[in-house]
């Protein structure tokens, strides 16, 4: 059984990782340009994602679920925009280049 201080800690590192990715979803959301973001990227990291939270909840590991839970939120929408910017092509305001980064 964990200690309250080791729940605590695991806790407060999934805060901290978590709520470092809504930063980059609202500058995305708010200015629709996805041009800088690697869509190779943004597919891998939301499957670790997804893979995370599968982990934490065949494990009861709480932290690591509910983190990776919210984190996918925002890694979700984020991947979203550059797939419907790199869809839309040179016309749709994604760059040709786009679809391979």
């Amino acid at each position: 059984m964990e200690s309250f201080a080791v729940s605590a800690l695991g806790y407060g590192a999934a805060s901290l990782t978590t709520l470092s990715i809504f930063p980059q979803a609202v500058k995305t959301v708010r200015s629709g340009d996805t041009s800088a973001i690697s869509l190779r990227m943004y597919g891998l990291f939301t499957v670790g994602v997804v893979a995370w939270a599968v982990y934490g909840l065949v494990t009861s590991d709480g932290p690591v679920l509910v983190a990776n839970l919210i984190t996918l939120v925002p890694a979700t929408v984020v991947l979203e925009r550059k797939l419907r910017a790199v869809m839309a092509g040179p016309s749709g305001g994604g760059r040709s280049s786009e679809r391979w980064r």
